[in-house]
This record gives structure tokens, C-alpha cells and sequence, in this order.
């Protein structure tokens, strides 16, 4: 627990560099799910490995074809 804050302000900086587009932990089945924007899985590993977490870490990469949802659509247009 003593590495989640290092961790999460590593995080926070990949997010606002935009390497990273989500974030997502479920405290249940203690599994996390990123999607980062990188060139290939090399480069993903390499960004994984440097957290302060990786070493509690097992993980899998697979390559999106398709990354579809409301937030990269246009805004709904609201005529007043």
C-alpha cells in the first residue's frame, strides 16, 4: 500500500500526457484494465514495467482494433 501513492501520481502523469485514455481497478477482483496509446506491445511493457506496482503485477497486452464510445463522439447538439 505504501507504493499506491507513487503509483497513482505515475498514473495521473500518463493521463495528462495522454498515453494513457483510461484507468480502471475493481477493488473485487483486484484487476485493472488500461488503455494506453504506445506503438507497439514493447512500448506498452516498457510503460507497465515503470510503475512502482509492476513487480506485484501480471499482465496481458493485447492490440485494440476497435475503441468505440460516448466520449469519442461529438458533443449532442442542444438547440434553446
Amino acid at each position: 500500500m505504501q507504493n499506491v501513492p507513487r503509483h497513482r501520481n505515475y498514473i495521473d502523469r500518463l493521463i495528462t500526457k495522454t498515453v494513457i485514455e483510461h484507468y480502471a481497478v475493481s477493488m473485487e477482483t483486484h484487476r485493472a484494465w488500461i488503455t494506453l496509446n504506445a506503438q507497439d506491445k514493447h512500448e506498452v511493457e516498457k510503460i507497465l514495467k515503470k510503475s512502482p506496482l509492476s513487480k506485484f503485477w501480471t499482465f496481458e497486452i493485447d492490440e485494440l482494433f476497435v475503441l468505440d464510445g460516448q466520449h469519442y463522439r461529438l458533443p449532442e447538439l442542444v438547440f434553446n
